[in-house]
C-alpha cells in the first residue's frame, strides 16, 4: 500500500471517494468536505488517500487547528499534579494540533475504507502518512486521532505502534427510535410519568417561542445572529477551539437540501435560538445549537431544541439520533444511552511523549447519571 496527501478535496479523484465510501456515508462525500474546506481557510486540512495496486483503499481527513490544551483536558478526570504537568508540557497558551478527524463533528469520521481494504494495513499507512505530515507542520505540539467505536479498536490499535495512546473521551449520546413511533405523542406515551411531565414542561415553558425552519436564503439572512448564539454555547461551555463558521451551513443547505436542517427560535421576532442536523441515511445527527442562556431558564430553549430533535427524527424516520457529547446527563432524561468512543494522542516530540504516555493512559472521562425515562 501506498499513499498521497493532498491539500484540497477537489484534488481527489471523483472514482476514489466513490470506492472508499461504499455506503454514502454523508460525512465522506466531497459536497460535504468541501462546504467546511471553503468556509473555515484558518484550518489546514489535508487528506491522505492510501491504494494498493491503483484501488483505492482508504481516506483519512486531516485538520491542523490552534487551540488551548485544556480543550482536551476540560471533559477528562485527571490528577491536579497530572493536570499540571501535561500543561508545563503542552504550555497553557493556545498550541497547534494536527487532528485526524473532524473536529466539528462527534464520531467515527476520520477514516473511511472501501468494502475490501484491509483495515490493519491501510492504518499502519496513515500512521507513517500523519509523521509525514507532522515533520512539515512547525510549531506542533500534538498528533490526535479521533474517535473510534469500540468495535473498530482491532485495527485502530495499530496507531500505537507509532508512539500514540488510547484515552477514552466523553461518549456520544444516542437515542434509538421505536419504528412505532408515529409522533411524539407515541415518544411521550413511552417515558415513564416522571419524564413525560419533563418532556410536557419544556413545551409549555417555550410556548412562546415561534420556530422557523430555514432555507438556504434565511441562513444567509441570520448568519451573523446564528453565529452570536452559536459563540454564546462555546462560551458556555467553556470551549475555545477553532469556530466554525457559519457559512458552512450556507453551503450544507445548499447541497443537501432537506436532509440538512437548521431551525430558528424566535420570541418576540427576535431570534434567540436555533438548531441544526443532517440526515445521513438511517441517522439523524445533531450538529451545533446556539441560544440566548439568558432567556433560557424562563422559556426552556434547551429542552425545547431537544424535544425538537426527537420530534424530527421521528419525522424524518430514522432509526437513531445522535445528540453529540457534552450536557450528556440531561441528554439522557430523554432517552439517550452512551456510546463509548475512544482517541489516540501523542506529542510530536518522541522524547516529551516517551515522559508523559504515563500520564495520559491514567487520564479517565467524568462520569455522570445515567437516568432510565422510558417504561
Amino acid at each position: 500500500m501506498t499513499s498521497i496527501t493532498h491539500k484540497s478535496i477537489a484534488d481527489i479523484e471523483p472514482s476514489f471517494l466513490r470506492d472508499i465510501n461504499p455506503h454514502g456515508n454523508a460525512y465522506f462525500s466531497k459536497p460535504l468536505l468541501a462546504s467546511f474546506e471553503s468556509s473555515n481557510p484558518k484550518i489546514d486540512m489535508r487528506f491522505i488517500c492510501v491504494s494498493e495496486e491503483g484501488n483505492a483503499q482508504a481516506l483519512a481527513i486531516v485538520q491542523i487547528v490552534e487551540l488551548g490544551v485544556d480543550v482536551i483536558l476540560k471533559n477528562i478526570k485527571v490528577s491536579s499534579i497530572s493536570r499540571y504537568i501535561l500543561n508545563l508540557f503542552f504550555c497553557k497558551e493556545h498550541i497547534k494540533i494536527m487532528f485526524c478527524g473532524n473536529v466539528f463533528l462527534s464520531g467515527e469520521y476520520c477514516i473511511s475504507f472501501s468494502s475490501n481494504a484491509n483495515r490493519k494495513k491501510a492504518v499502519n499507512i496513515i500512521g507513517s502518512a500523519l509523521d509525514e505530515i507532522s515533520k512539515s507542520i512547525n510549531p506542533l505540539h500534538a498528533i490526535f486521532i479521533k474517535d473510534f467505536e469500540n468495535s473498530s479498536i482491532d485495527y485502530s490499535k495499530k496507531f500505537e505502534a507509532y508512539g500514540f495512546v488510547n484515552i477514552n473521551v466523553e461518549p456520544n449520546m444516542l437515542i434509538h427510535l421505536n419504528s412505532e413511533w408515529g409522533s411524539f405523542e407515541d415518544y411521550k406515551n413511552a417515558l415513564k410519568s416522571k419524564y413525560r411531565i419533563k418532556a410536557n414542561k419544556a413545551d409549555s415553558k417555550s410556548s412562546l417561542l415561534k420556530v422557523q425552519l430555514f432555507s438556504k436564503r434565511d441562513i444567509e439572512k441570520h448568519r451573523e445572529d446564528l453565529q452570536s448564539l452559536y459563540q454564546n454555547t462555546i462560551d458556555n461551555a467553556n470551549f475555545n477551539a477553532q469556530v466554525l463558521n457559519l457559512n458552512t451551513y450556507v453551503k450544507l443547505k445548499e447541497q443537501f437540501n432537506e436532509d440538512f436542517i437548521v431551525k430558528g427560535y424566535f420570541l418576540n421576532s427576535k431570534i434567540v435560538g436555533f438548531m441544526s442536523a443532517l440526515k445521513n441515511k438511517t441517522h439523524l445527527d445533531a450538529h451545533f445549537i446556539g441560544l440566548d442562556y439568558n432567556l433560557n431558564k424562563t422559556h426552556a430553549i434547551y429542552p425545547r431544541i431537544l424535544n425538537d430533535y426527537v420530534r424530527l427524527g421521528i419525522e424524518k424516520k430514522v432509526s437513531q439520533i445522535n445528540l453529540g457529547r457534552t450536557a450528556s446527563e440531561i441528554k439522557t432524561t430523554i432517552g439517550a444511552i452512551p456510546l463509548e468512543l475512544s482517541c489516540y494522542i501523542k506529542h510530536k516530540n518522541k522524547l516529551i511523549n516517551a515522559l508523559i504516555r504515563p500520564l495520559f493512559k491514567r487520564i479517565q472521562i467524568k462520569n455522570f447519571k445515567q437516568h432510565s425515562p422510558f417504561k
